[in-house]
């Protein structure tokens, strides 16, 4: 999780500097809040992700939609967001998607600060210059560059075609905003990561949701609190590869793998036969057998000796607290 202490600043020559942009660089960076969620203790995710979360949100409307990373809100029961003049404001979850990794939250008293508005990140390149807003204004801000946009895979299910990579890393990331040169928001922060930008030279950076992958989904998300696609199977096994390995490394409990003996340290070869040697491979051949309920054979290596196991995936959303509609 991403530090929200508000102890610490940027550099002052690591931040963007007002003169060097044709948009109002203050005005732009006070539609990023602080926020800041309380989740249930017998959530699904309270032991992973704790009861208390804090990271950032965007205004994206001037209804006082906020657009953030979910993982800050999944299965909240409270929210609230902070703005730079130090207001309180509570909102409550709208929605939450797996798939893209969004959250989105409304607030409920009104806030008075433009919505930044939304740009597309195909329009960039690596290379490009952008900023890195968190909560705080300048001293929260970070001029960074894109080093990467790549596929990304998470050991949690979680699979983008092109996540978007940017360095030097923002140490307040979750939720985030990041803003081209124009002052469009194209992507929310995620995560903090080590990694290879095109000229194979290891750096740490920020892992970028694009934005674009919102508006598909925004309609389901206002009426439904959830995308009306249909859900990818989940597993409910931690995978992660390890010296050209995927290896299971955690099991969700009484999840699907739990429950069809898929034990840590298993390794996965194939899925439903087809060999898989790393984790996007792995995802996409277990969600092109279906949609959440379709069985998964897999098959692993287990002290030495193969074995098959058959699992019954699920929807993942039927285990967690959802969001009530408003």
């Amino acid at each position: 999780m991403s530090d929200y202490s508000e102890n610490w600043e940027i550099p002052t020559a690591n931040r963007p500097k007002t003169g060097d942009f044709k948009f109002d660089l203050d005005t732009t960076l006070s539609s990023v809040f602080a926020l800041r969620s309380e989740i249930p203790e017998d959530a699904f995710t309270a032991q992973v992700l704790g009861t208390e979360r804090m990271g950032n949100g965007v205004l994206i409307r001037a209804d006082g939609l906020v657009l953030t990373i979910g993982y800050l809100i999944a299965e909240a029961e409270t929210i609230w967001l902070l703005s730079n003049q130090g207001d309180a404001i509570p909102a409550h979850v709208v929605a939450y998607d797996h798939n893209t990794g969004f959250g989105l939250v409304q607030a409920l008293a009104r806030i008075t600060t433009p919505p930044i508005a939304l740009g597309n990140s195909q329009s960039t390149e690596i290379g490009d210059p952008v900023i890195m807003a968190g909560h705080g204004g300048q001293r929260h801000a970070l001029s960074a560059w894109i080093a990467a946009k790549r596929e990304f895979a998470g050991y949690w299910e979680y699979l983008l075609d092109e996540a978007i990579f940017t360095t030097p890393p923002h140490p307040n990331w979750g939720g985030a905003a990041l803003l081209n040169a124009e002052g469009k928001l194209i992507g929310i922060g995620s995560l903090f990561v080590q990694q290879v930008d095109e000229y194979d030279t290891q750096v740490d950076g920020n892992m970028i949701v694009p934005v674009e992958l919102l508006d598909p989904i925004l309609d389901d998300l206002l009426k439904y609190g959830k995308s009306q696609h249909p859900q990818h199977p989940w597993l409910g096994a931690y995978t992660a590869e390890a010296d050209g390995q995927l290896i299971v490394a955690g099991l969700a409990e009484d999840g699907p793998a739990e429950s069809a003996d898929v034990q840590v340290g298993d390794v996965v070869l194939a899925v439903a036969g087809e060999p898989v040697n790393d984790l996007a491979a792995m995802l996409r051949k277990t969600w092109s057998l279906g949609s959440a309920g379709v069985e998964v054979p897999l098959t692993l290596l287990r002290n030495g000796e193969i074995t098959d196991v058959n699992i019954s995936s699920s929807d993942r959303m039927l285990y967690m607290k959802s969001p009530k509609i408003h």
